[in-house]
């Protein structure tokens, strides 16, 4: 398990990295996004994070809390689908940060966490945990991060491309990741008899059981 999800992190951000160097994201880099109140740097400042952030928190220092699941760090979010909630504020004001860079520095920084990574990877144990950076005091384990970061890679590689016409698809590993992740958030947060309403039963679907971001 742990192999399959490293391997479905690295093509899915080897997938980021090959876009966010594509002359059509630099070209449109101000213009604004498929996402409102988002430009498309700060879209692909968003993409990159779940590279650059994957190297951060591997050096931050944990103190042994109890792990956070990948499940529960979706599962307890609230605010997703509302543009000025405290959640996707914060989301914004990092991503404008990482983007204030230009499109240059952010694809070669991308590119060059990526690369490290690839080499990182294989040698951290399974039992390995990372902070969480901006939950001081929370920490995940690394494969449970992992797949949190192909969740946000699968979700984003699609906005980016929408956003600026480009011709790019998500790894289909990297994407059974993120569906699984996605699948049983809904689940803990909704119950199994408003998702099979959603899956079956649509109009029974009152709560929207499948939205979770």
């Amino acid at each position: 398990m742990t192999e399959e999800i490293r391997t479905a992190y690295l093509l899915g951000a080897e997938q980021a990295v090959r876009l966010l160097a594509t002359e059509e994201v630099a070209h449109c880099w101000d213009k604004e996004s498929v996402l409102p109140g988002m430009t498309v740097g700060g879209l692909a400042g968003h993409l990159a994070r779940s590279v650059l952030q994957v190297e951060w928190f591997l050096d931050g220092e944990t103190a042994g809390a109890e792990p956070v699941s990948p499940v529960r760090y979706y599962a307890r979010l609230v605010g997703t689908s509302l543009p000025d909630s405290a959640l996707n504020v914060g989301v914004r004001a990092r991503s404008e940060e990482t983007a204030a860079a230009g499109p240059a520095a952010v694809a070669e920084q991308a590119r060059a966490a990526r690369q490290r990574l690839a080499r990182r990877l294989v040698q951290e144990p399974a039992d390995r945990r990372v902070a969480v950076l901006h939950r001081p005091g929370e920490e995940m384990l690394l494969d449970g991060y992992l797949q949190t970061r192909c969740v946000e890679l699968a979700v984003h590689l699609d906005d980016l491309v929408l956003s600026v016409g480009a011709h790019c698809r998500t790894p289909e590993a990297t994407l059974a990741v993120a569906v699984d992740v996605l699948v049983a958030a809904a689940r803990d947060r909704h119950g199994d008899q408003a998702v099979l309403h959603a899956l079956a039963r649509r109009e029974r679907d009152a709560d929207q059981a499948l939205r979770v971001l």
